[in-house]
């Protein structure tokens, strides 16, 4: 069938010769036709341009001028008329097709217009723009194993008289015509109204009331078929009325019921004349024509005599002639001519034939080139010709009236089920569309289903023998052969590069939606193709150096072989494809070559793991591994003298491993999936040939992460340095914690995203490696950020010297003062420098360590699972697969250790920071700061804070109870008091519900009510209780030491007597342990001396009381104002 390209042609021949009817016309001298006469004329190298202006110009139009001037504008662009004359179009849309292509542009085909049914030895390539098949030359290519052969050629014996594709048209609806009309079946001419064509695009249009008009106005069913078919077949309705109203009255006059070609020919034209047309150039055309089916089919008929052949030769003469035949000749001798013809034609048709098929004539085998020709444009006369890719609705209903020509034409069963499958693929090379190769396909098995098919119609269809010309010999084919050659060498280049053919060429994001449908349409017709290259068999080369089509049923050793040789020569074009452009390429994207081109090729080995092998491994089930190797050894060439080069962590490194890592592992999953198949991992790694990304890498990645850690710790110091020199400034209102750990996270943040960046294979020395850096960095840190502090115990006041207790009526004049050891000055000095504002803010940046820490952990982890093991970690030839799952587990374990150890160290020694500086924070500050305090800590801090004041509290209530000095002595009555002092404590920090939970402050405050009960017990008791813990100790009593008191212990029950106001108490004090008077001890020295813990005014208040607790005034006022901070504190939090 032509194609559209040829259709325009068609229209533009038509076009210019009823211009030039009208035109003055000169030929050159040379020229043997009349001056006036352009039907030998070749209008398709005729400038339409020039005739145009000849006409508009009113000049003469010259032949040789419109065809150089025609030959002169093909070297030109196409212009639009305008004035600058610089306009010219474009055969893509610039804004559509983005940049420039960096890839070589494709080979210059040069157009040969070539009849797509003839006999050709020419060597031709098939490309594809739009709907217009071209068959170009090309230059001979290795991969095509078959040259110097026309693919869409049957081989058909040439057509002796030229006929082109337009005669075959119009000759082939004559046919069909009158095989209706001589069937018996009436077929009316619809002259009243122009009838659309019955198209799926058009009847998309028509509505329900339309199609009700239509078919109430209908004549019958194959009037109305007819019609559609006339307009597919492009028949004119003048001429349709003519041929049919002619063939009608020849029907009525012939007797005998077959028909044949030339009776059909010879009865047209007895009946048409000049009359019956309006221009005389398609009246010449017409006779023409059918003088050319005449000569076809009569005069080279092989056993025609030589006097009948004179006969004919003759006849046919004067029917051409147009002066003699139209206006010489009367009627009786032009029926004297035609009546010698049908002589002739009678008894060739009365010539049994050769096979004794139904209905035969000699007809089938002599003229069978022009019959299948004919028949080819029945078939092709069904698609749609606004939709090529598509059949007209009455697609079924036509091809039951095309079966009527078959005795014509010779046509079987097999030979249409063959034709039609031929005819279906011809289209979809035309038009891409997979519904017409599936229905090829159809065709094709059910021309090989047929297992009993008469001996008759096998040998006739033996007997229409094809001629192709390959590599130079002359090959013979049968019309099924011939249809089969032609289909598998299709198949055969397209399925030796089926990635340029069948893979969605845009997968760079240049089109996604009308791509992604292109690219799933073609990997569907990806296992079509492969089906008929199985169905239709295989070219193969014969002993003898000539070329065959060998059967197959997929399973065998030729389709073994053919498809691995789809499968290397394949891949092998498309890395010739993507290496001839990567140095480009690699220059615009600025990357390194061999980067770029591992990427490329994982995109290669990703096509074959998810379309191709899947299909490929039905008939050869080692594709995968055939096509990894391959893949495997191609860039592995490239790469190995790269590596032999590595030292270091390069920019080009940090560019060609990973790359070159994911492609290994891409396609060691290729090579991999027919192996999980059978349970293999053996073959694997003796077979497949690592890149070992792994080995080269490790030791570089440690050295990179070595250097990485001088670095982070000399950032780190830096950061630590810069902070103390802006004295520990919050970072925001908001975000309050030091300017320097947030650095420091950075740092530590950035060097982990390179660290995984480098996307290499890691095992756990590179994370344990990773892990030490970012220890090292925060224990730096928090080392730092530790030296600073000072232990809460240098602000308290010197514990005083143990005393029993002794009234004095006599006062002494000098007394002894309590001992106390002055700080040193760099004590002094850490003291003054941590004001509360440091303070808060080193809390706020601990905490921001521990939240960190946690986010910084979840990350790392996350990553890790994401890093690939090297490939020898991947695949080991000595384990078994339960050793893999085991080593797994162990390995896993050992990674969650590694990260337990290093942050759970990090994380304890910045809690024991937290701790020190809340403990710190609270004894040293007064009711002044507290609001300030709760100003700068952050909220996570602040219920840390607020437990520490309790605690600090109820330290300084025992603080008072056991070492208040020789002026401190309580007596049975002070009991009652200092438990509701106690419990004054508690209530202040429960805060009526709004402050910490009562449980939690009955916690705190158990040790302080237990001293109470020791004073409220008897003095005897307490005695008795000493004695018996005395027996632990060894040595005498330490006053000074003052480290964690027990209720049982020797210390607290010494000092409950020392506080005791009783005189069993004081004498066995001095007899047991000789301790002074408390008289004899000044106790002004706590209203004197500037200590630290006395700025603290609920300490100073505990401290200067002698006996009891009964608050001043200025006591309850600081209680009240620290009981509403409290509970400001903790409003928004609850434990």
């Amino acid at each position: 069938m032509e194609s559209l390209l040829q259709r325009y042609r068609r229209d533009r021949r038509k076009l210019l010769d009823f211009v030039l009817s009208s035109a003055p016309i000169h030929q050159s001298p040379t020229s043997s036709a009349p001056t006036a006469n352009i039907s030998d004329c070749d209008l398709d190298v005729l400038s339409a341009d020039y005739v145009l202006d000849c006409l508009n110009s009113g000049g003469v139009v010259d032949i040789s001028k419109a065809t150089k001037r025609y030959y002169e504008e093909l070297a030109r662009p196409v212009l639009i008329h305008s004035q600058l004359g610089n306009t010219y179009f474009l055969s893509s849309d610039t804004e559509l097709s983005g940049s420039p292509p960096r890839r070589l542009p494709p080979q210059i085909y040069v157009n040969q217009s070539t009849n797509h049914t003839s006999s050709s030895s020419e060597n031709i390539a098939i490309s594809r723009d739009d709907h217009v098949l071209k068959h170009t030359a090309t230059t001979s290519t290795p991969l095509k194993p078959v040259e110097n052969v026309n693919i869409y050629s049957l081989g058909l014996p040439i057509l002796n008289t030229g006929l082109s594709d337009d005669d075959l048209r119009v000759s082939a609806y004559e046919i069909m015509l009158a095989s209706i009309i001589f069937s018996g079946v009436q077929v009316y001419a619809v002259q009243d109204k122009k009838k659309e064509k019955s198209s799926k695009f058009l009847s998309g249009f028509k509505s329900k009331t339309d199609k009700a008009n239509l078919q109430s106005q209908s004549l019958g069913r194959h009037s109305e078929l007819m019609d559609t078919f006339r307009v597919q077949m492009q028949i004119s309705e003048a001429m349709d009325l003519c041929m049919r109203q002619k063939l009608m009255q020849f029907a009525t006059r012939k007797l005998c019921d077959q028909i044949d070609i030339p009776q059909i020919s010879l009865g047209l034209l007895n009946s048409i004349f000049k009359s019956d047309f309006v221009h005389e150039k398609s009246y010449i055309q017409w006779k023409n024509r059918q003088a050319n089916i005449l000569e076809e089919v009569l005069y080279f008929f092989s056993n025609l005599k030589t006097a009948e052949r004179l006969t004919i030769k003759s006849s046919l003469a004067k029917i051409r002639n147009t002066k003699e035949w139209d206006f010489i000749m009367p009627p009786s001798e032009r029926a004297e001519v035609l009546l010698a013809m049908k002589e002739i034609g009678s008894k060739l048709a009365s010539v049994p034939g050769r096979f004794g098929i139904h209905d035969e004539t000699c007809y089938w085998t002599s003229s069978y080139h022009l019959n299948i020709r004919i028949y080819e444009n029945f078939l092709f006369g069904m698609f749609d010709v606004l939709d090529e890719g598509q059949l007209i609705e009455e697609a079924d209903e036509i091809l039951m009236l095309i079966k009527m020509t078959w005795s014509t034409l010779g046509i079987t069963q097999s030979m249409h089920n063959v034709l039609h499958g031929w005819v279906l693929f011809q289209q979809f090379v035309v038009t891409d569309e997979a519904m017409l190769l599936d229905n090829a396909v159809l065709e094709v098995h059910q021309v090989l289903s047929i297992k009993d098919i008469d001996e008759k119609e096998e040998q006739y269809m033996n007997s229409l023998v094809c001629s192709r010309v390959v590599n130079g010999k002359e090959i013979k084919l049968s019309l099924v052969e011939a249809v089969f050659f032609s289909m598998s060498i299709w198949c055969d280049s397209k399925l030796l590069d089926y990635h340029l053919h069948f893979s969605n060429l845009h997968e760079r994001g240049e089109s996604r939606s009308k791509d992604q449908a292109e690219g799933h349409s073609k990997l569907d017709n990806f296992k079509t193709v492969m089906n008929l290259a199985i169905a239709v068999g295989f070219i193969t080369s014969s002993e003898c150096g000539g070329i065959k089509l060998t059967k197959t049923n997929g399973a065998d050793e030729v389709a073994t072989k053919k498809l691995e040789t789809y499968i290397k020569k394949s891949i092998e074009a498309a890395f010739s494809r993507v290496a001839a452009t990567i140095d480009l390429e690699s220059k615009l994207e600025r990357t390194h070559p061999l980067a770029l081109l591992a990427n490329e090729l994982r995109l290669i080995a990703n096509r074959e793991l998810t379309v191709f092998c899947p299909i490929l491994c039905h008939w050869c089930p080692e594709a995968g591994m055939i096509s990894a190797m391959l893949l495997n050894q191609l860039y592995g060439e490239r790469l190995k003298p790269f590596l032999k080069e590595v030292t270091c962590l390069s920019e080009d490194v940090k560019l060609v491993l990973p790359a070159a890592d994911m492609l290994d592992h891409e396609l060691t999953q290729l090579y991999s999936s027919l192996c999980k198949d059978h349970g293999s991992v053996h073959r694997f790694d003796r077979a497949f040939e690592h890149y070992e990304i792994g080995e080269i890498s490790r030791p570089i990645i440690l050295d990179w992460v070595i250097a990485q850690h001088g670095r982070i710790l000399e950032w780190t110091g830096r950061a630590y340095d810069l902070e103390e020199r802006a004295d520990w400034e919050p970072l925001s209102s908001q975000q309050r914690q030091a300017i320097s750990v947030v650095e420091v996270f950075r740092i530590v943040e950035e060097t982990v995203d390179q660290f995984f960046g480098l996307n290499l294979p890691m095992d756990i020395t590179h994370l344990q490696a990773l892990l030490s850096i970012i220890f090292h960095s925060l224990d730096t840190y928090l080392q730092k950020v530790i030296s600073e502090l000072v232990d809460k115990s240098y602000l308290f006041p010197p514990a005083p010297s143990l005393t029993r207790y002794k009234e004095m009526v006599i006062p002494i004049t000098k007394k002894k003062l309590v001992e106390s050891t002055p700080l040193d000055e760099k004590m002094n000095h850490k003291l003054n420098e941590l004001t509360i504002s440091k303070l808060c803010v080193r809390l706020n940046t601990l905490q921001y360590i521990q939240k960190q820490m946690c986010t910084l952990e979840d990350g790392i982890r996350k990553s890790w699972v994401l890093v690939r093991p090297s490939a020898n970690q991947r695949w080991t030839n000595e384990e078994s697969l339960e050793n893999l799952e085991a080593s797994s587990m162990m390995s896993s374990e050992s990674i969650d250790e590694l990260f337990a150890t290093t942050f759970n160290i990090i994380r304890d020694t910045a809690i024991d920071a937290i701790n020190k500086i809340c403990d710190f924070t609270v004894v040293c500050s007064t009711g002044q700061v507290l609001d300030r305090i709760c100003d700068l800590i952050d909220d996570a801090v602040r219920d840390l804070v607020v437990l520490s004041i309790c605690q600090a509290a109820l330290e300084a209530f025992v603080w008072v109870l056991l070492d208040g000095g020789p002026s401190r002595a309580f007596s049975d009555s002070d009991i009652p008091m200092m438990e509701d002092d106690l419990n004054m404590l508690k209530d202040l920090f429960v805060a009526d519900g709004e402050g910490l939970p009562r449980s939690l402050v009955q916690k705190k405050a158990d040790f302080a009510e237990q001293i109470l009960r020791l004073f409220a017990l008897q003095t005897g008791t307490v005695i008795q209780m000493l004695m018996t813990a005395s027996e632990h100790i060894s040595t005498g009593l330490d006053s000074r030491k003052h480290g964690r008191l027990c209720l049982g212990d020797a210390q607290t029950l010494v000092r409950v007597l020392c506080h005791k106001k009783d005189r069993e108490a004081s004498k066995f004090l001095k007899r047991q342990y000789q301790l002074p008077m408390s008289s004899e001890y000044e106790d002004s020295t706590w209203k004197e001396k500037d200590n630290t813990s006395l700025r603290n005014p609920l300490i100073s208040d505990l401290i200067k009381r002698s006996t009891s607790f009964h608050w001043t005034e200025k006591g309850q006022s600081s209680f009240q104002s620290l009981k509403k901070k409290l509970q400001e504190a903790t409003s928004e939090i609850r434990w």
